[in-house]
């Protein structure tokens, strides 16, 4: 129902019944989703959710979800200590403390050093066939001599490891060389039977899990790091040096969801029991304080409905910012029994329909504002916008629908209300004077300053807001193991498998200059375990005619008769590669068929420069197939699109509800829109005088404060000199402000910079909307001034 349709029944006083039965059953129908929503759990917390979609190519958010899908449920654990042998007693008593308790971790293939001896049976068929670069140039470029007399040496030299196949399968040795450089893709080893590195003067033990049950709660329980802890601490008490590094999305997830829980709890109910507060002290009476709680309840779970209908899920982020929606969506109500207080003798049904047109228009203008949040194709903004519309329009309903007929008895008086009601008269107005000229030309100095100083801030971090301690752990993890990055990569497309790996090959032969030079550590490709059947061929062939060569001449030297064994004459697919455990190291590489056609990524290690990556974006010019993605860079360059462009949507936004104002207040209509703009306007100059950097998020706050701020003009203007009004205002705005002054505590940097935006703003309005209002003899009538 529209609000201009409730505002036209709502005049046939008959009809009020049949609303207010109409949004019961709205209302019970919520009710019903809410129990179904928090039993099924359908809230998200991966950040990259609240990201748009690269609408140039959609493959590459496609491969990003595939790539966080793949990570979502492990865990990587580090022990170091001094000694190998304290490490591993360590490593015993964290094993033994996480299996005794209800750990929800399961030990994963991460380190599993019998698998080894399962990829040499599978990859033993095609040994002829796999060849590093450095040996494919070797084998051509040696001369055969030389070649039988290192295969003569190697036959006759002892050593003390055991050979991976037979001397006359591999007469030089080569495939041990070709497993040490895919073993180069980590830097952990084997040793004793458990996944070994030695680095930075300690002897590191590598354990892997995987998460047991839901990835994701949000009952602000730390389940996987409690019990981490308690390994931890078994560790420890086993060994006291111990250095415990963890690592994983697993845990970011799980500190996601339990910052959220006690930002909810703090900003949801921290608001809540002020709005509560404020309307005890004001009105002193119990049934004020139920209705508009009522008023909130329901606005908050319609909005967190609809939302989940819309979206399917519902992220984090947009709880957290909606639990700030306490602090606006209460204003209908508040307004409502200030003005019963102020008008005893008013019939509530009467009431109503005088104050509808003046909350029509301010629930008009908030919506807009909230509306302009959703022009943006971030998936989260238009979560959060549509919860909080939602909320508001629910929130007005229920006031505009029930509280005639719920709110029956008069609302008496208190001294804290009469005193806000009394102090608006000696508010001070701005009349022309040498005075407020002098105050106006420092003022404008001071917002000069402010505003030369701005400095954009656009960085994907903002989205983010994990513990600083659980970051540190995650890059040394990635800097000790040498994994690769997530946010930069290639993308490889291609009309068939063998076109996929060839287009790989072509490449990584590009990125073998970056290697050796120091500007790269490596990188990761289905194409380093399964060539393509191309350079397979080639490979086998230049095998078989060295070694044949090479055997020949052995033969010759000993007077012996090798023979050299026969390898698969079919190529290795990646087909069957896929269908085998031995692909478990690398499976997260194949994306599979991604818009109709095979695709892969390729990843990068080592990569700590960022002056090389405009070196890495030209090694994919020209190669048909291959993009280059920078997620960090293209995201961070998208908010500063954004930023832009939602600035001059800002100054848009400001025309139109001008317009909308002079619809219905008409040449005053400047009296109820100025205070905002000049609240912007000194919010942004003590933003930069702050050095705070200017955000997206700033601009969607000014955005939101448009539509918040407004209302306190509109109301002011509709009713001149009632003190019941500048009440309602008041309490309303202590209320926004506190709501969204506690979301500028929130660990996340953007809303942090959207509650500071608006704690600055509100306030700002607040003081100068009775500065505008009309002089007593300027309003004759209410919305007509002269």
């Amino acid at each position: 129902m529209t609000e201009a349709a409730t505002l036209a029944t709502a005049r046939r006083g008959g009809a009020w019944p049949w609303l207010a039965l109409l949004w019961l059953l709205v209302v019970l129908a919520v009710a019903g989703h809410q129990w179904r929503f928090w039993q099924e759990g359908r809230l998200d917390a991966d950040v990259m959710a609240l990201l748009p979609q690269d609408e140039r190519a959609p493959e590459v958010g496609r491969a990003t979800e595939a790539l966080a899908a793949q990570a979502s449920r492990q865990v990587v654990v580090m022990l170091g200590a001094a000694d190998w042998d304290a490490t591993r007693r360590a490593a015993a008593a964290w094993r033994a403390t996480l299996a005794a308790g209800p750990a929800p971790l399961k030990p994963s293939t991460l380190g599993d050093t019998q698998a080894l001896g399962a990829a040499l049976d599978f990859y033993r068929p095609w040994r002829d066939r796999l060849l590093t670069p450095a040996q494919r140039e070797r084998l051509a470029a040696t001369p055969p001599a030389a070649l039988q007399q290192q295969a003569l040496a190697a036959l006759f030299q002892p050593s003390a490891a055991p050979r991976m196949s037979d001397w006359v399968a591999d007469p030089l040795g080569l495939w041990p060389q070709w497993w040490a450089e895919r073993a180069g893709q980590t830097r952990a080893r084997p040793r004793d039977g458990e996944l070994w590195l030695a680095a930075d003067g300690r002897q590191w033990l590598v354990l892997g899990y995987e998460v047991v049950g839901p990835a994701f709660r949000i009952d602000g329980r730390a389940d996987i790091g409690d019990a981490l802890a308690g390994a931890e601490a078994a560790a420890r008490a086993a060994e006291p040096s111990l250095q415990v590094l963890a690592a994983g999305v697993p845990l970011h997830a799980e500190a996601a969801a339990v910052q959220a829980n006690a930002e909810v709890n703090t900003i949801g109910w921290g608001s809540l029991a002020a709005v509560l507060l404020l309307v005890w002290l004001a009105f002193r009476s119990l049934r004020p304080i139920v209705l508009v709680a009522l008023s909130l309840l329901i606005g908050v779970a319609a909005a967190l409905s609809l939302t989940a209908l819309v979206f399917g899920k519902v992220h984090l982020l947009t709880l957290v910012f909606g639990a700030s929606l306490v602090g606006v969506a209460e204003d209908y109500g508040i307004h409502w029994f200030a003005t019963r207080q102020g008008h005893p003798g008013t019939a509530p049904r009467t009431l109503m329909r005088q104050l509808l047109p003046g909350m029509v228009l301010a629930l008009a203008t908030s919506v807009l504002a909230y509306a302009a949040l959703a022009i943006a194709p971030f998936p989260g903004l238009r979560q959060m916008a549509l919860f909080s519309a939602t909320g508001l329009v629910a929130a007005f309903l229920t006031v505009a629908c029930w509280y005639p007929l719920l709110d029956r008895s008069p609302v008496r008086a208190s001294r804290f209300a009469e005193r806000i009601a009394a102090s608006l008269a000696p508010w001070p107005r701005f009349r022309r004077s040498r005075t407020l000229a002098v105050a106006g030309v420092a003022t404008a100095l001071l917002v000069g300053v402010g505003l030369a100083r701005l400095q954009p801030g656009d960085d994907l971090r903002q989205l983010q807001g994990s513990p600083a301690p659980l970051v540190q752990a995650q890059r040394e993890v990635g800097r000790l193991l040498g994994l690769p990055s997530p946010a930069q990569f290639f993308l490889v497309q291609a009309d068939s498998a063998e076109e996929l790996l060839q287009r790989e090959e072509a490449l990584t032969a590009r990125l073998q200059p970056l290697q050796q030079g120091g500007h790269l550590g490596g990188w990761s490709a289905l194409s380093d375990w399964v060539p393509s059947a191309a350079r397979q061929g080639a490979d086998a062939a230049l095998s078989a005619h060295v070694e044949g060569s090479v055997l020949a001449g052995v033969n010759t030297a000993l007077g012996e008769s090798l023979q050299r064994p026969g390898f698969a004459a079919a190529p290795l697919t990646l087909e069957r590669w896929l269908a085998s455990p031995v692909s478990a190291a690398a499976r997260a590489l194949w994306l599979g068929d991604t818009m109709g056609r095979p695709a892969s990524v390729v990843m990068l290690r080592g990569l700590h420069d960022p002056a090389q990556l405009p070196a890495l974006a030209a090694a994919a010019d020209g190669l048909p197939g291959v993009r280059w993605v920078d997620k960090a860079g293209e995201f961070g360059a998208l908010l500063g699109r954004y930023r832009v462009a939602m600035s001059w949507l800002l100054v848009l936004a400001h025309a139109a509800v001008f317009a909308a104002l002079w619809l219905r207040l008409g040449r005053g209509a400047w009296r109820a829109w100025l205070p905002t703009l000049l609240a912007s306007v000194l919010t942004l100059a003590l933003l930069g005088l702050a050095g705070q950097p200017v955000q997206l998020f700033n601009v969607l706050a000014l955005l939101l404060l448009l539509g918040v701020g407004v209302d306190y003009g509109i109301f002011l203007f509709e009713h001149q000199g009632d003190g019941s009004a500048w009440l309602a205002v008041v309490l309303g705005a202590a209320s926004t402000w506190l709501s969204f002054g506690l979301l500028a505590l929130s660990a996340t940097p953007a809303l942090r910079a959207f509650g500071l935006t608006l704690l600055l703003g509100i306030g700002l309005v607040w003081m100068l909307a009775p500065c505008l209002r009309c002089m007593p003899a300027e309003h004759t009538t209410t919305g007509s001034p002269t």
